[in-house]
């Protein structure tokens, strides 16, 4: 794994939340409160890795005055649209063990004006990194799929690699405009009807079928099973370090980071989707989500291995 201090990547979060957990390691309990959701989990692990974020994100009402000056991460450039009316916000209560849910909200759309500010800004900022990461909202609700599709579309209309961690409506309108990477779980495949099992069968010919329309590379997340991998034409198993798990949530979001932290930087694909993986299976032995130190990630690349399986034409 290579030194990762010159690259930057853009990492478009359109909708950060306010996360607040309550944990208990002792006799009393902790409060922890952070900046959280795809994008934010996802540029932790990229400065992780040594590499440099520019975040664009937006975020407005009373919630969003709390959360805008957690978003002032270490290595991060934050690039913000105050809007309005309200960001998302969840609370989870961990002092069981295990992650209960308390209430959330994923936060208001955001207005025509809040969107066009937005959008622009992207832009510009990814053009100025030259890798971009597009990270979904909470809920679908918050941003429209044709925002992703032009902003894919106009990324790499001028030479912009764009790194998209979708699913459902908002990744058919990126495969449209045609990406550098896919990264999805395969429990997503099967939730939008793409892979009818996870079987390694069904994902290798969903992973096919995703670089058809429109994705030059594709990296399927399989939880503890491993991950598939297609790219130069080719489809290969990745065969993960075993680690005992803390927190499974955040993993998928660390393998993203990998990939992107490693293109940044002019690394190949290979190098790209081993060192996601060792990301993705680091993050699981940590209770913070997008977290893991980049030596450990280092001696767990090594430990990463590509088995081809077939041709992918």
């Amino acid at each position: 794994m290579r030194d990762m201090s010159d690259g930057r990547v853009m990492v478009f979060a359109p909708a950060p939340q306010l996360t607040v957990t309550i944990e208990q390691h002792h006799d009393e309990p902790e409060l922890h409160v952070h900046p959280g959701g795809q994008g934010i989990w996802q540029t932790r692990m990229i400065t992780s890795l040594g590499a440099k974020v520019t975040l664009c994100a937006a975020a407005g009402g009373e919630v969003g005055r709390v959360l805008s000056p957690l978003l002032e991460l270490p290595g991060v450039t934050l690039r913000l649209v105050m809007r309005e009316h309200g960001s998302g916000w969840y609370v989870h209560d961990r002092r069981g063990g295990s992650r209960q849910e308390i209430a959330e909200r994923p936060g208001t759309p955001l207005s025509r004006h809040e969107l066009d500010e937005l959008y622009n800004l992207t832009l510009a900022e990814g053009l100025r990194a030259g890798i971009a990461i597009l990270s979904g909202p909470a809920h679908p609700s918050v941003i429209k799929p044709e925002v992703y599709g032009r902003l894919a579309a106009d990324l790499r209309a001028n030479g912009c690699k764009v790194i998209a961690d979708l699913c459902s409506r908002h990744l058919s309108a990126v495969l449209e405009s045609g990406i550098s990477v896919l990264k999805i779980s395969h429990e997503e495949l099967i939730a939008d009807g793409t892979a009818a099992d996870g079987s390694t069968e069904s994902l290798t010919k969903a992973l096919i079928h995703l670089h058809e329309r429109g994705a030059e590379s594709v990296l399927v997340s399989r939880a503890d099973m491993g991950a598939l991998a297609l790219f130069n034409d080719e489809i290969y198993s990745v065969a993960l370090p075993r680690l005992t798990p803390a927190e499974h949530r955040g993993a998928g979001d660390s393998m993203t980071a990998g990939v992107a932290a490693t293109l940044a930087n002019g690394g190949p694909m290979d190098e790209a989707v081993r060192t996601g993986a060792a990301a993705g299976a680091l993050n699981v032995t940590r209770h913070g989500l997008g977290t893991g130190h980049v030596d450990a990630v280092r001696v767990l690349t090594e430990r990463v291995q590509l088995t081809p399986l077939r041709k992918a034409s």
